[in-house]
């Protein structure tokens, strides 16, 4: 809404009186700081990222220490960067049967073009099948917090445990998995981890608080509830101090290229219209047997 004669609000929300109106200098100054960011800097013939002119990076900084960068506002140690890429590399495919690749597939059958494709899978890494590393990274912080407030850590695993208990919470994201008895991904990133605390890059204290709560939750069972692929980048993630927003954020990153490698790879093989089976396997129906449309009209209201 403009200002008005009765001194309304302007476009800005700002109380205006007749004749009010903004000058050129604050109106070109306003439009300077709708969009404010630390990130990147652009004016004809320049472009710089967190301050790094983008000639310099290119050719001597690496995409994961652009990611880095981009997200954090410094460039990252040379061990920092190789954790976080090895968090990276070990999230960026998991089969056709994971519903991100498999939509992507479909998205292809269908016609979409690859960032169709693409966005179709992503916007499936909701809370389900994309959320529970940063859910994981919450639960480590949590217990870190009772740490911060002199529990030990076998006692502060059980108050955060006890605690999503009587929220109604009864699963423990990133421990566990459906396919493998012991993920293949999780040994060598927690001796990774390893590695890097004993140099001093990291402390080390969210592999210590990942493997008490595997301990922990897998206390009294039959047999172990090892930590997986969620549960091990979350602890990478932790030590080197993303939050769990962004913890997210880089797994999205990390299954995009799985994303686009499968996407690509149906539309070289092309087909049409697959759904998640084959036509020849179905489906299970469960609804009520075939029957007629009752005649009478009062028939058909007494069933409704």
């Amino acid at each position: 809404m403009s200002a008005t004669d009765d001194g309304a609000l302007d476009d800005r929300g700002v109380a205006s009186e007749p004749g009010d109106e903004p000058s050129a200098e604050e109106l070109v100054d306003e439009a300077r700081r709708w969009w404010q960011t630390d990130i990147i800097d652009i004016r004809p013939g320049e472009i710089a990222l967190r301050g790094y002119p983008i000639e310099q990076l290119i050719g001597n900084v690496g995409f994961v220490d652009t990611i880095w960068l981009m997200l954090r506002g410094e460039l990252p140690s040379r061990a920092q960067a190789a954790l976080l890429e090895s968090a990276l590399v070990a999230s960026v495919d998991h089969g056709p049967q994971a519903p991100s690749i498999a939509i992507a597939r479909m998205a292809t059958t269908c016609g979409a073009p690859v960032n169709g494709a693409m966005a179709s899978a992503i916007n499936v890494l909701d809370d389900i099948h994309g959320g529970p590393g940063e859910q994981c990274m919450e639960l480590y912080l949590e217990v870190d917090a009772e740490l911060d407030q002199g529990q030990g850590l076998d006692d502060a695993i059980r108050v955060v445990l006890q605690r999503r208990r009587d929220a109604g919470v009864t699963y423990i994201p990133g421990f566990g998995h459906r396919f493998h008895p012991l993920d293949p991904r999780t040994p060598r990133l927690l001796s990774l981890v390893d590695a890097a605390a004993a140099d001093g890059a990291v402390s080390g204290r969210f592999a210590t608080i990942g493997r008490a709560v595997e301990a922990a939750i897998s206390a009294g069972k039959p047999r172990t509830i090892p930590m997986n692929v969620d549960g091990v980048t979350a602890v990478i993630y932790c030590e080197l101090g993303f939050t769990p927003t962004l913890g997210r954020g880089v797994f999205i990153l990390a299954r995009s290229v799985g994303i686009l490698a499968h996407a690509s790879e149906q539309m070289v093989q092309g087909g049409r219209i697959k759904g998640p089976v084959p036509k020849s396997i179905g489906y299970t129906y469960t609804g009520p047997a075939r029957r007629s449309v009752p005649v009478d009209g009062d028939e058909r209201r007494s069933t409704s």
